[in-house]
């Protein structure tokens, strides 16, 4: 799950991690009155949307004064931001972040995630502060330092002084930096966090160490347990397919080709998206139903499929493990009996009872083109598309 900049800020602070002093606003009244709260005369308005890269788009503006808040609140609230992470439809902005200035002398990088081939923590730090991390990797992968946690014993004093040194910070700005990995790394881990990004991280020219900006996902797994973070999740921010799709407890992330899938477990989900791409086709969604696949829970994906004008054929793809595959069959009849089916759909089901699934399927009286393997139902898919 993902949260909005202000959001972060939020979380980090409880845990005394620094950040400038801010407030989150909904109209350019509030605006206005946040900026009189504010202990400087230059401030910050920032967009807030669920997409780095707002900078660039025309989203975050610096106002010299406290009088020229009003006039750039005005330009930023409502506008359709379009940066590079929300595609050429871009994202309406509904509220703003109404920001302190701050005395910046330099522009560094702070990330945490989990390295889930080390099963440990990783915290990650780069003097290429400002710039995406994705670039730096690519073209200078040596300007970004690491630390491995293990979380047993959690960031230890002399891992955060060896990234603050290899940033090259110096007197009283490593004792800051110190005191703020630390701060972030138990944030990260009381939160169940997923990936921490502060980028920029800043020095101040007082020595201070701030987090200039905040982006923090968390493991979905772990939500039950936060139900304070929970809260805080934006519907508006999220793929209105997606939102559907959680509320019937469907795992659904959409795409961009014409290729509806329908798959139970993730594993076999990703496969069959690529030997859908292997075959020439482009697959529309991710769609796992889960392991016990039965009438409404086909029935339901092929609703969210559907909806979306792009998807021009459906593939489904089960492996009848827990459930057997006669009952899914039985249930993909019984689901497209009662919704409206005009795209050809393509089935292949393995597994426990797969033979009588396929007499069921080829008896239904219904448009079935039934597969006997993976390679072959993406074959067909590809076939039936041309």
């Amino acid at each position: 799950m993902n949260i909005h900049e202000y959001q972060a800020k939020g979380i980090l602070k409880k845990y005394n991690v620094p950040v400038p002093e801010g407030y989150a606003v909904f109209s350019v009244d509030e605006a206005v009155a946040a900026a009189q709260k504010l202990p400087t005369d230059v401030c910050v308005v920032k967009a807030q949307i669920h997409a780095g890269g707002r900078g660039k788009g025309g989203g975050v503006k610096i106002a010299k004064s406290k009088a020229d808040v009003k006039g750039l609140a005005e330009q930023i609230l409502g506008m359709t931001l379009i940066t590079h992470q929300t595609g050429p439809e871009g994202k309406k902005v509904n509220k703003l972040l109404v920001e302190q200035g701050v005395d910046i002398d330099r522009e560094l990088y702070l990330g945490m995630v989990l390295d889930r081939g080390e099963s440990q923590f990783v915290m990650m730090a780069s003097t290429e502060g400002g710039v995406e991390i994705e670039k730096v990797a690519a073209t200078t992968p040596e300007k970004i330092l690491k630390v491995w946690i293990d979380p047993a014993v959690g960031l230890q004093g002399f891992q955060a002084r060896q990234l603050a040194f290899g940033l090259g910070l110096q007197g009283k700005q490593v004792g800051n930096a110190v005191k703020f990995m630390m701060a972030l790394y138990i944030a990260f881990t009381a939160n169940d966090c997923s990936l921490a990004e502060i980028n920029p991280l800043v020095v101040t020219k007082s020595g201070d160490v701030l987090a200039l900006d905040a982006k923090i996902n968390f493991d979905d797994s772990a939500l039950y347990r936060h139900k304070d973070i929970l809260e805080l999740r934006d519907l508006d921010e999220e793929d209105p397919f997606e939102v559907e799709a959680s509320k019937d407890d469907l795992n659904y992330i959409k795409l961009d080709g014409n290729v509806g899938c329908m798959v139970n477990g993730a594993g076999l989900a990703m496969a069959t998206m690529d030997i859908i791409k292997l075959a020439g086709g482009e697959p529309a969604n991710f769609l796992d139903v889960g392991g016990g696949a039965n009438v409404e829970t086909v029935r339901n994906g092929f609703k969210i499929i559907l909806k979306d004008p792009n998807v021009k054929a459906v593939l489904i793809n089960i492996f009848g493990g827990i459930v057997r595959c006669d009952r899914v069959a039985q249930g993909v009849i019984e689901a497209v009996k009662s919704i409206d089916v005009s795209v050809p759909v393509i089935i292949r089901l393995e597994g426990t009872n797969a033979k009588e699934a396929g007499v069921l399927l080829r008896e239904s009286g219904m448009d079935f083109i039934v597969a006997s393997t993976l390679e072959d139902a993406a074959q067909k898919v590809v076939d039936v598309l041309k």
